[in-house]
């Protein structure tokens, strides 16, 4: 059913006395100030100052008080007045009126066994005749106020020093007597703080900076619980709140900067808060901010957004009026009247009024009215009357379900995201199912999932969510920072690794890997569920999703992408992980996963190459050996085989062209063919000639194997020799060769022509039979086959050194 609101008359203020006097200020004056008695017979309206009058006390007939009392003049503008109870007076329960100088004057009326008005004390709350009052407010018996103490005559306007020459002191009434009572003595509250301006709720205070506050501290405000003796340090902006006792070991007082000194997670809270009206309400505090969010204060220090009021009502100079009745903000701004549901901020309605200026009262007090159903309502004070607004349920109407407001919601948002003129409507997203989540939100709320399920779904996220908390208040209590900001950190990378990685998010992800690197690592290795396995190997389990978002190509100003910032991290950290990682994200990328917002990007080993020089150091070359061998590519591989070639490194070099045969033959020939020219220019590669063997491709004839060793063999500079010079290689030779050519020959499928010269039976041919020759040439004839066998060998050398 949808709410209504009916305005009624209560009094047309002719039972009140002076009610012409109290008119006219209420007409003529749309900045004076409202206070109210406790039991709601009397009203006191402040002027602006400069006026005449600047007090005007107006009483319900039939209190019997007489008519106002007459104000001592030449005391200067009055900061403020407020109106005081006294528990333990003899004689019942009467008003009692403070009134508060800015020079630091305060007087005390009251009744007493005359009738009328009398004056009761007179006090200096100030002990320093150069002090004065900023700020007050009052609560019960208790008289609190903000007091600008003269700061050091070194102490330059707008330092440090002058910021902090405020102090909070506080006066309680006590009885005097049977008949009177007297503000009891001082105490100073806080020493060395900023300006604050003075709120009372039911049973706390509130301090709130103000314009002129150190911006240093204008983010933070405090509570303080009179009857706890304690005060809550408040970070609105960041929900975060410490509290402490005012009286360890029997002190009453409590130094400023030594509060704050011993919470320093406080301190980091960023903009100073942006306030336009303040106010309390039922024991919070409402904060209205210039664009006009209206946010809550809890009393224990807790902020949540309340709604925002309608667009360009808010305007320097005019007053505003915050009140809280049946969970229904009011909001009145100069003769408009607006009313939002505090659960969703939703406006309920929009009036506008026959005034141009109205004040919100206290809640119902039994003077006031008398009737049942006005208690509880809302009271506007103006020139026209008294009145309460209260609530009627219209059964015409049907009050929007849960799942409306949802839609309306996401609406908004949308609307706000749209480049589009055209109005976005609540039906266009139900029928083109634009945007799902409200369906299954207005599920929920409609009672569809009970709440038992809910919570079990979401009782890893409150688990988190409570440590994480708690996990804050141990960081701002300054117990175990350094355990304390690692487990912070890695939880912020975890919840980043959930999300989006784009703008905003990718940024706070390289703040979070450069101030803490080592724990952000921990927390990406537990997310992609890093191993080693036996072989040396990282395995990961993660789900693709995941991979996918730290392998794209996002671009942000100044930020790097996930995957770039990972492999800076590792060449920090851990560079001995950077080329077994980069393959590992090759292996669960595969193609098309490294694009960037323009299309393809360009490969993981050089987006991994890109960040390698500056963190690296002296480990950069065989950093950079890794990923190229590991990236897969023909290019990369080549490049590094000439690196290690170049270098010498020859047990590497047969070492990869092993390991990448059997997944390229066209690799392997390549790699064969840098090795064979090589093996033809030195004999570097003879102690390697049996891996060679191995490395030779199998469609290689050993036609093709002469041929591509004659193109490298290096050019004769004179006659073929039988040894070689001294100092340098032997030449190539066909005792060298025959490894490679036997198998090259054991995989060709055509025979060779040279396979009669190179390949003999193995055993010589028989001596023919011949006659008997002297003994001069049987001796010679016995040293006939060395020298023939030698002479053969020199000239199968000469024919291999020219091959």
């Amino acid at each position: 059913m949808k709410r209504a609101s009916t305005l009624r008359v209560l009094s047309d203020l002719s039972d009140f006395s002076n009610a012409s006097g109290l008119r006219q200020v209420l007409a003529e004056e749309p900045l004076a100030r409202v206070r109210t008695s406790p039991d709601g017979r009397h009203l006191l309206l402040l002027r602006p100052p400069g006026s005449p009058a600047p007090l005007l006390l107006a009483s319900r007939k039939g209190a019997g008080l007489g008519p106002e009392p007459s104000w001592p003049a030449g005391q200067g503008p009055v900061l403020d007045a407020f109106f005081l109870q006294c528990p333990g007076w003899a004689g019942g329960p009467r008003p009692v009126l403070a009134l508060v100088w800015a020079g630091g004057r305060a007087e005390v009326w009251g009744t007493g066994v005359h009738p009328g008005w009398q004056l009761l004390q007179q006090a200096e709350l100030c002990v320093s005749s150069k002090a004065k009052v900023v700020a007050a407010a009052a609560l019960g018996n208790r008289l609190v106020w903000c007091e600008e103490r003269p700061a050091s005559t070194e102490a330059a306007e707008g330092s440090v020093p002058a910021a902090f020459s405020h102090c909070v002191c506080t006066r309680a009434l006590e009885p005097h007597g049977e008949t009177s009572v007297i503000l009891g003595a001082p105490k100073t509250l806080l020493h060395h703080c900023p300006r604050f301006q003075l709120l009372a709720s039911r049973s706390d205070f509130f301090m709130v900076p103000t314009a002129t506050t150190w911006r240093g501290v204008a983010h933070i405000l405090l509570i303080w619980y009179p009857g706890k003796g304690r005060v809550t340090v408040a970070v609105p902006a960041h929900n975060l709140t410490y509290s402490k006792n005012l009286s360890p070991k029997g002190r009453d007082s409590w130094d400023f900067r030594s509060l704050l000194q011993r919470v320093p997670g406080l301190l980091s809270g960023g903009e100073p808060l942006d306030i336009h009206t303040c106010a309390t309400a039922q024991g919070s505090l409402l904060l209205l901010s210039s664009k006009g969010a209206v946010s809550l204060i809890r009393r224990d220090g807790g902020a949540r957004a309340v709604g925002i009021l309608g667009y360009g009502l808010l305007s320097q100079g005019v007053p505003v009026s915050l009140g809280v009745f049946n969970d229904t903000l009011a909001c009145v701004l100069s003769s408009g009247l607006e009313l939002l549901d505090m659960g969703s901020g939703r406006l309920l309605e929009r009036k506008v009024l026959s005034t141009d200026r109205v004040h919100l009262l206290e809640l119902s007090a039994p003077g006031i009215d008398e009737e049942e159903e006005s208690k509880g309502g809302l009271r506007l004070l103006s020139a026209g009357g008294l009145f309460c607004m209260t609530w009627e349920v219209g059964r015409e109407v049907e009050w929007l379900s849960s799942e409306d407001l949802v839609f309306e919601e996401a609406c908004g948002y949308y609307q706000r995201r749209s480049l589009l003129g055209a109005r976005l409507t609540t039906d266009e997203l139900r029928k083109g199912s634009t945007f799902r989540a409200p369906l299954a939100l207005a599920a929920v709320l409609r009672g569809h999932q009970p709440p038992t399920k809910l919570l079990t779904d979401l009782q890893a996220e409150l688990r988190d969510y409570h440590g994480l908390e708690r996990l804050k208040t141990r960081l701002v209590t300054g117990n175990g920072q350094e355990e304390g900001w690692t487990e912070l950190a890695e939880r912020e990378v975890e919840r980043l690794l959930r999300s989006d990685l784009t703008g905003d998010k990718l940024s706070q992800l390289n703040a979070v890997f450069a101030v803490f690197p080592a724990a952000a690592w921990c927390s990406t290795r537990r997310a992609l569920q890093l191993q080693l396995n036996e072989a040396g190997q990282l395995k990961s389990q993660a789900p693709p999703d995941l991979w996918k978002k730290v392998l794209a190509d996002t671009e942000a100003d100044g930020a790097l992408p996930p995957f770039e910032l990972l492999c800076q991290c590792l060449c920090r950290l851990e560079p001995c992980w950077l080329p077994p990682f980069v393959e590992l994200a090759q292996q669960q990328g595969g193609p098309g996963w490294g694009l960037g917002a323009g299309g393809p990007g360009p490969p993981l080993y050089r987006r991994a190459l890109a960040v390698l020089g500056d963190w690296a150091g002296a480990r950069a070359g065989a950093l950079e050996l890794e990923l190229l061998l590991g990236s897969g590519r023909p290019k990369a591989v080549l490049q590094a085989i000439g690196q290690l070639v170049q270098a010498g490194q020859w047990e590497r070099v047969l070492d990869a062209g092993l390991a990448l045969s059997p997944s390229s033959p066209l690799l392997q020939m390549e790699i064969f063919t840098v090795l064979l020219a090589e093996f033809a220019r030195h004999r570097q590669l003879d102690a390697h000639l049996t891996r060679l063997r191995h490395l030779c491709p199998p469609d290689l004839s050993p036609t093709d194997l002469l041929l591509l060793l004659k193109r490298h063999l290096p050019d004769e500079e004179g006659p073929p020799t039988p040894f070689p010079k001294v100092g340098a290689d032997p030449p190539l030779t066909v005792g060298l060769l025959r490894d490679l050519l036997e198998q090259a020959k054991s995989k060709a499928q055509t025979p060779s022509p040279y396979e009669d010269i190179l390949w003999d039976s193995g055993a010589s041919p028989p001596y023919p039979k011949s006659r008997h020759y002297p003994s001069q040439y049987q001796s010679s004839q016995s040293k006939e086959p060395g020298a023939r066998n030698s002479m053969e060998l020199t000239q199968t050398e000469t024919w291999g050194q020219r091959i």
